[in-house]
């Protein structure tokens, strides 16, 4: 499926969660890796906010790309954030979502309201 570029520049980025690894399989406890690199993934949970909307979304992070200094409910920057739509068929019945990950996540600056 396409991979659709996210442009963050306007929104306000929070975090609501903290960065936990990514399980790929919860009966066995295994940690999902990077089908390229290899490397171990992670995800956070934030609250997008952009033109009056806001929306809780899950990003999908390698382990090398979660910085020090995040705090939960405070802004967060995303670079390369991409959004993926999927579709699967599980136990009979279809599911269908969109998939967020970035390079990268660190601490942001809150946005300033545009005066208009």
């Amino acid at each position: 499926m396409r991979v659709i570029r996210v442009d963050a520049s306007t929104a306000t980025i929070l975090l609501t969660e903290a960065p936990a690894p990514k399980v790929r399989d919860r009966q066995t406890g295994e940690i999902a890796k990077d089908a390229v690199s290899g490397e171990a993934l992670m995800t956070i949970g934030v609250v997008y906010i952009d033109e009056g909307e806001s929306s809780l979304i899950q990003v999908t992070i390698p382990e090398s790309g979660v910085t020090d200094g995040l705090t939960v409910g405070a802004p967060v920057s995303l670079p390369g954030l991409v959004a993926r739509p999927w579709q699967s068929v599980f136990n009979g019945r279809e599911r269908h979502g969109i998939a967020y990950r970035a390079t990268a996540v660190m601490p942001g600056v809150f946005q300033m309201a545009q005066a208009g």
